[in-house]
């Protein structure tokens, strides 16, 4: 299939670089498109060529197939329908070698990086040869970008719906969908037509494959119809063990149980996945992990180690009884509702950046109660100052390291500061990334 063959890649970002290094490796020959014309090829190989700005007439022709990265659109391009035209992800699952395990697929719109990251910590307490990626991290063609590169025993793969469209056959042991929530809709026609490509996944399932879905999610529930494999359900509500799914899993507080098969409770008290937000994705990431034959002693060993994602309700340091967290990846007020609600209280909010034009209401009233006071940063501190009026103490510190000197300054043993910005980086940062790294270093140098 790949020999001296012509393909031809639709993107040079992470997942079009992998997939060319994956065909350059099987001696195939690589035609790269980037409509960017600024691109710059990312190696050399006598076998690869690159070509930028529009798509020239005809790039498929003389292709063995066409391999389109995730950010492409499908209305971008108009490929005829006798040639072959699939994502990233499933040239992964065409190139997976003898002997490779199956892969457990995790989709939604939110929560899909944290799940994957917790069952990739679940799974290799058991089965350590485990590879975790795809829209998360590594692109899942890098799993096997060498041919001598040996199987992996188990493939854990967080997949958007931008690469769901593109999947033909690539076939998904336990295949999850943690919740619906309207995105994307400059890419698709409508939130139903969203949730029509988050639900592929569960359209290449076949015999002795399951699907774990999120019950508390009414949209969630009308895509699982679409399985034709046993799905499995997990809530909050005790209320809802449906008999219409093959088993469920009910969380309360700090536990969640099963209630089919061996009856078992499991603790969830890591900070690193407080919240009701991440009790949902520990129930998720356990039934696909006790589903795909992982025992109940190494789920609770995972549980209890997973270290978390950076940026998002991130552990800093505990200073004189005061808890510093960075939630910097909070990029818009609904994030940073999340983070709040995942808090006892006692909480001195660092807040501000670029804004979005959302409101900032919700946050006042999710703060009610909750948090001792705001400390704003960046080009929104006006507004977000407006906002909050008189409902609890203001303070401007203007930049980051300020808000940390004046939170360092105000808050008391037992209190919280959390960065959690409810809005972009970029007037003050590179990215998220950097605002969060500049935080946990200001933090970690306080005396």
């Amino acid at each position: 299939m790949f020999s001296d063959r012509k393909f031809v890649v639709i993107g040079l970002g992470k997942s079009g670089v992998a997939a060319s290094r994956l065909l350059l490796d099987r001696g195939a020959r690589v035609l790269a498109l980037d409509e960017n014309v600024g691109a710059t090829a990312p190696f050399e190989h006598p076998r690869f060529e690159l070509r930028t700005g529009p798509f020239p007439a005809g790039f498929w022709e003389g292709a063995e197939a066409v391999v389109v990265s995730p950010g492409v659109p499908p209305s971008k391009l108009q490929v005829p329908a006798n040639v072959q035209c699939f994502g990233e992800v499933e040239l992964a699952w065409r190139t997976m070698p003898a002997g490779a395990g199956p892969l457990l697929g995790i989709t939604g719109t939110n929560g899909k990086s944290t799940t994957t990251a917790l069952l990739g910590e679940l799974v290799k307490q058991q089965e350590p040869n485990t590879f975790v990626g795809g829209n998360l991290g590594t692109a899942f063609t890098r799993a096997y970008e060498s041919s001598a590169t040996p199987p992996y025993a188990m493939h854990v793969i967080e997949l958007s719906s931008f690469q769901l469209e593109r999947v033909t056959t690539a076939r998904f042991r336990g295949a999850a969908i943690l919740n619906l929530t309207p995105d994307h809709l400059d890419r698709y026609p409508s939130h139903e037509a969203y949730g029509a490509a988050k639900a592929r996944i569960f359209d290449t399932q076949g015999k002795g494959d399951f699907a774990v879905v999120n019950i508390d999610d009414p949209a969630v529930v009308g895509l699982s119809r679409r399985a034709k494999v046993p799905v499995y359900g997990f809530t909050l509500d005790a209320a809802r063990t449906n008999p219409g799914f093959s088993g469920v899993v009910v969380g309360s507080k700090d536990k969640f149980i099963f209630t089919f098969g061996k009856l078992t409770a499991f603790t969830v008290k890591n900070r690193a996945l407080r919240g009701a937000h991440n009790l949902r994705n520990a129930m998720a990431a356990a039934l696909l992990a006790r589903l795909s034959g992982i025992g109940d002693d190494a789920i609770q060993r995972g549980l209890d180690s997973f270290p978390g994602l950076a940026h998002r309700l991130e552990f800093v340091r505990e200073r004189g009884g005061v808890e510093w967290i960075n939630d910097s990846k909070a990029t818009n007020v609904d994030s940073s509702l999340v983070a709040l609600g995942a808090l006892p209280g006692g909480v001195w909010l660092i807040a501000g950046g670029k804004g979005k034009g959302a409101p900032y209401q919700p946050l006042v009233d999710a703060a009610r109660g909750k948090v001792k006071g705001v400390l704003t940063i960046g080009a929104d501190a006006p507004a977000i100052a407006a906002a909050f009026g008189a409902s609890c103490p203001v303070h401007d510190c203007g930049t980051l390291q300020r808000a940390v000197e004046k939170a360092a300054e105000i808050s008391t043993a037992g209190d919280t500061v959390l960065l959690s910005p409810a809005c972009a980086s970029y007037d003050q940062f590179q990215h998220f990334e950097h605002r969060g790294d500049v935080f946990k270093t200001l933090v970690n140098a306080l005396p």
